[in-house]
């Protein structure tokens, strides 16, 4: 692979044209060029015709798109029962990124959801051809994610561990062994890896072939050349797609349009943001090595040098994800762009000089060419699946961030589930569209994100990392008072929070250069916010809290939330009541405080990433009544919370009041004076388990409340603490939070919550009679809380969550959340634990089982002891240290 070669491959001849026009469709009749897969013409019930096939003038469902994620939604609706399926395709079949695809099936994914998915495709692919008689060009391969430093190491360790929970064979190996399944990898540098043996690789149209070929089978409609221009809604409803050939009406639709997705959605009637950007991507095709490569040999992922390989036709394959990607149409473009891209050698320049460190017998091959093949990423680097919010009917499957052949089956599978079910089979929170909103819709947002998001495709991801790109877009009031006092901030749903805040004197750069999966250098301030918590007063500021207002003339408001939450709202106004909303199942949608303000008002408080789907849930329940009005005020109130046991003395002294629980007793709110500020809306509740209280403060009046308390607070010791603090808290306090540790599959009961459930009334709400068949037959899963035991804090690894629980060796759960206990001194992990099944059916949990097992918590392979508790291990810290200080009184009193 001298430079030579290099550059006199740099311009293709016309002769190879053909390889990057392949399913196209712009060939002769009669002939046949091969594409870059070799792989027969797609199908399609468009044969070529003079006449194309005339569109249906109905149908139940319409998919646009016709690459592989589009088919897979096909294929699945199709196997789920569905009929009057049309899928739209504005060009040929698999024309887009499909045909260009790098054809790695590989489980080696960020989440546990992208695992499953994968390893679910990777099965699909396998069987496809036997299913349907088309060969997809299926090899089992196995593949090697490589490892140059011990972080990077220790992550694929932390990865090996979550895989063997979903049972995905893999295991950890030497730098010696790499050698022994791939000859050519040069290992000098290299500390160790992570061997896949069940990833594979395909020939992506063929794959796509195959299911469309399955979908045709069951009766699915597809028609090539055939643009969606918008689709019609009435009443939020989707009813019908315009199309250039005709309208077809239609109760669903579904955006698989991959890179047009975001254009597609900003063309409906109404709006719908489907935020994903496009980048170049590339990678370079070698002709047959002098001893052909075989198909067999495992793919090569080298994430350090930020590159993949894998064998093609007796060469390689290989491309990555560079620290400099180029955006691409953010003005929106047709398909023909796609045909268009132009390779970059000066670009491509870093990745090749990677592949010939680590392959350097490729020294001396000849390149055949460098594809460039546009893929589109999303701000998170998680695709976007699920029903949009406020369109009922309009679901979205797009931006797989380069795992679109990958997630393609998985995800298909779960969307058809989620259309035919109301939600799939597994939890895909992480990848549900509403956890975006308008706000990351913006086009220079996503430009700019999307150059930040492919290079951490490859990058080392520690715990507690944070993207540095569309920063600052949603802050509260104080943001520049916080921040010249030494706030570091994190982003949740656009939202810059605290995470906690340097002493003055410290050194800012290298405190925040220090990523670790051990002790992290703020690991002392923090102790000092939780120390500070816990016998004086601090301050929080929680304004990114989603807050709703649900108000109604007559007792509508009170209806809607006693039938969809299982605590009882029907309270004393002024009362705070924690509840769950609940889906069918008794799985949580929501966990919220509400707060009943007025007769017929009613305060609800949501997690931060709630705001669109807990809007979404209200809107969707709620019935046609003008009378009845929500309305979104997060942006009007700025949230206080102070903690600790100071808090009434601060708050006492502003608002000349007596704050003490005889006079404001736990979980009531009223609305006060503070400072000179009139209607603060005081709560005793602090979200952590501790003493204090929540002000929601009108945001013009935020600055003067806040600048109010620190200036009381002064000689009550008072000082900011950050998000990270209030995470050491309440862990210690067993307190689950949504979407770290409650989820749609997780019900009160198995979490300990049975007493925020309104058994013992006669109301009816969402989820009650699978809440009590599930009391009637006892859980088959438990959340517990774990301290770990001979864990040396500043020396062994730390849990941060998703780690294997053992019981009595054997595997019986995962963590869901974890922190430090300043109090415990010790770690404290929070997550799930079930009992081994019983001839195939889950087994019901028992105290007993709790109770006594032998537990361990493995972090990335190395197991430690912990004890296991159903109720938290802080309040019985607390009475052994009430006794040991009565004990030492008595003793002193005595001598």
């Amino acid at each position: 692979m001298h430079c030579s070669c290099v550059r006199s491959s740099r311009v293709l001849s016309p002769a190879l044209l053909p390889r990057l026009l392949f399913h196209a469709g712009c060939w002769a009749p009669g002939t046949r060029p091969r594409g870059l897969w070799s792989s027969p013409r797609i199908l399609a019930s468009a044969v070529e015709t003079s006449q194309p096939i005339p569109l249906p003038s109905q149908a139940r469902v319409v998919i646009c798109g016709g690459g592989i994620v589009g088919t897979s939604v096909a294929y699945h609706l199709a196997k789920l029962g569905w009929t009057d399926i049309v899928l739209l395709e504005q060009g040929r079949l698999g024309a887009g990124t499909t045909r260009l695809c790098a054809g790695i099936v590989s489980v080696a994914k960020p989440i546990s959801i992208e695992c499953k998915m994968a390893d679910y495709s990777n099965s699909l692919y396998e069987h496809l051809e036997e299913e349907t008689g088309v060969k997809t060009g299926y090899v089992r391969t196995g593949s090697l994610c490589l490892a140059q430093n011990q972080d990077r190491f220790l992550s694929l360790k932390r990865l090996a561990s979550r895989l063997n929970v979903m049972g995905i064979p893999c295991n950890v190996i030497k730098p010696k062994e790499v050698s022994k399944l791939h000859p050519l990898v040069n290992i000098h540098d290299l500390v160790g890896a992570l061997h896949l043996p069940g990833d594979a690789v395909v020939s992506p149209p063929d794959v796509n072939h195959a299911l469309a070929t399955a979908a045709a089978g069951h009766g699915v409609q597809i028609h090539e050349r055939t643009t969606v221009n918008h689709v019609m809604m009435d009443k939020g409803h989707v009813t019908a797609v315009e199309t250039d050939r005709g309208a077809i009406e239609c109760e669903y639709f579904v955006n698989c349009a991959g890179q047009w997705a975001y254009e597609l959605g900003q063309a409906s009637e109404t709006k719908v943001s489907v935020p994903l950007h496009g980048c170049e991507h590339f990678y370079l095709l070698s002709k047959p090595l002098a001893e052909p490569l075989p198909p067999s040999t495992p793919v090569v992922i080298d994430m350090d040098g930020r590159i993949y390989v894998r064998a093609w036709q007796g060469g390689v394959l290989s491309g990555g994800f560079e620290k400099n990607p180029k955006p691409i149409f953010t003005e929106g473009r047709n398909q023909l762009e796609i045909q268009n891209m132009q390779e970059d050698w000066d670009h491509f320049e870093p990745m090749l000089s990677a592949l010939l460190r680590r392959m350097p017998e490729l020294e001396v091959c000849e390149i055949q060419q460098l594809v460039n093949c546009p893929e589109s990423f999303t701000p998170d680097m998680r695709c976007l699946m699920g029903e949009t919010p406020g369109v009922h009917g309009y679901f979205v499957l797009a931006g797989m961030n380069a795992s679109g052949l990958a997630f393609a089956g998985g995800a298909g599978k779960y969307l058809a589930e989620w259309m035919t079910y109301g939600y799939p089979m597994a939890n895909v929170w992480p990848l549900d569209i509403k956890r975006f909103g308008n706000l990351q819709s913006s086009r220079t947002f996503l430009r700019h994100r999307v150059m930040e998001v492919m290079p951490l495709l490859y990058n080392l991801k520690v715990p507690r990392w944070d993207f540095q790109t569309g920063r600052q877009l949603r802050t509260s009031p104080l943001y520049d008072r916080l921040d010249t006092q030494g706030a570091r901030w994190m982003e949740k749903h656009g939202f810059e929070r605290a995470k906690y805040f340097i002493p003055a004197g410290k050194d800012l750069l290298s405190l925040d250069a220090s990523k670790t999966f051990y002790k992290p250098d703020w690991f002392d301030i923090v102790g000092s916010e939780v120390k500070c918590c816990k016998e004086a007063v601090c301050v929080i500021d929680m304004s990114s809290f989603t807050k709703f207002e649900l108000t109604s003339t007559d007792d509508q408001a009170l209806a809607l939330l006693q039938y969809l939450c299982a605590n009882d709202l029907d309270v004393p106004v002024g009362h705070i009541v924690h509840t769950g909303m609940l889906n069918e199942r008794g799985g949580y949608e929501n966990d919220c405080s509400v707060v009943r303000v007025k007769k017929n008002s009613f305060f609800i408080i949501s997690p931060t990433d709630q705001q669109v789907h807990c809007w979404s849930w209200l809107k969707k329940h709620m019935p046609e009544d003008p009378q009845l009005h929500l309305e979104d005020v997060s942006w009007k109130y700025t949230a206080l919370n102070l903690i600790g046991p100071r808090a009434m003395d601060v708050l006492g002294e502003l608002s000349y009041v007596s704050m003490t629980p005889e006079h404001f007793p736990s979980l009531f709110c009223k609305e006060m004076s503070v400072g000179y500020a009139n209607g603060i809306r005081v709560m005793s509740m602090t979200h952590t388990g501790e003493p204090g209280f929540m002000l929601y403060i009108p945001i013009e009046y935020a600055l003067h409340v806040y600048n109010e308390v620190m200036s009381v607070g002064q000689k009550y010791g008072i000082r900011n603490a950050g998000y990270y603090a209030l995470r050491s808290l309440r862990i210690e306090k067993f307190f689950a939070f949504w979407g770290q540790d409650l989820d749609p599959f997780t019900t009160p009961l198995e979490c300990g919550r049975e007493f925020r459930v309104k058994f013992d009334t006669d109301i009816d709400f969402l989820g009650r009679a699978s809440l009590l068949q599930q009391r009637q037959e006892g859980v088959s899963r438990r959340f517990v809380m774990l301290v770990l035991e001979d864990h040396d804090t500043e020396l062994d690894l730390w849990p941060w969550w998703g780690e294997p629980i053992y019981r009595n060796g054997e595997l019986c759960g995962t963590t869901t959340s974890s922190a430090y206990s300043y109090t415990l001194e010790r770690h404290v992990c929070l997550g799930f634990v079930s009992p081994p099944s019983l001839d195939g059916s889950p087994a019901a949990v028992t105290p007993d089982f709790i109770n006594r097992g032998d537990y361990e918590v493995d972090i990335a392979g190395q197991r430690y002891p912990a004890k296991a508790k159903l109720y938290p291990f802080s309040s019985l810290f607390a009475q052994q240290r009430r006794r040991k200080d009565e004990m030492e009184l008595s003793n002193f009193q005595g001598k």
